[in-house]
């Protein structure tokens, strides 16, 4: 598996693999639109990927670059890349910041999510950037924290580390290398997720 540059062409298939990867109760409004692809491939074009089996997308990935003070002020996501058209993307920033990625649900566990986080590690290497930085979904929480007493979001986010608890989303990326660094509140609007998301790093 691997992946390209998203190309304009692909914009419609991309908006409806949002539509998949993401189905209800994660908001509608938070998904993207064309509109907001197309402003990403004219803010950052080299940030925005897809993965293709058989001539499908099957898999996107979308980045941008933020300043050192932005990564460090660890704000919600729309704080931080300036909601869905990116206007904190920083040519001169530091941390290349994984927006959203999103594989389709019957190519899961065929190298799809791999192949994208590569494409983005090759991406800080190449424009010789201080890290890949990103905060992700913690899905597992509504139903690891209903069976909990204390169903604290930090703790759930140990266990998922430590491997007491597996996570569809955290879990991968820490196979894929990326070390967690602590949870932020009030993330996003996310109800699965407790509206938290667990920060995430890697450097080369």
């Amino acid at each position: 598996m691997t992946a390209r540059q998203l190309r304009p062409e692909d914009i419609p298939n991309a908006v409806a693999l949002q539509r998949a990867c993401f189905p209800a109760p994660f908001p509608e409004d938070l998904l993207w639109n064309a509109d907001h692809l197309a402003k990403h491939l004219e803010v950052f074009p080299e940030g925005q990927f897809i993965a293709e089996e058989d001539g499908r997308i099957v898999g996107s990935a979308s980045s941008c670059i933020i300043s050192e003070e932005n990564w460090d002020a660890h704000r919600p996501w729309a704080e931080t890349v300036g909601g869905p058209f990116v206007e904190n993307h920083d040519p001169a920033g530091t941390t290349l910041y994984g927006i959203d990625i999103g594989v389709h649900p019957a190519a899961r566990r065929k190298g799809v999510g791999r192949a994208l986080y590569q494409a983005r590690f090759n991406l800080v290497r190449e424009k010789r950037l201080i890290r890949y930085g990103t905060a992700c979904r913690l899905p597992g929480y509504i139903q690891w924290g209903q069976m909990q007493e204390n169903p604290a979001v930090e703790r759930y986010a140990s266990e998922v580390v430590s491997g007491k608890a597996a996570d569809r989303t955290l879990t991968p990326l820490l196979r894929y290398g990326l070390r967690f660094l602590s949870v932020i509140h009030d993330y996003m609007e996310d109800k699965e997720s407790a509206n938290a998301a667990a920060l995430l790093e890697w450097k080369s």
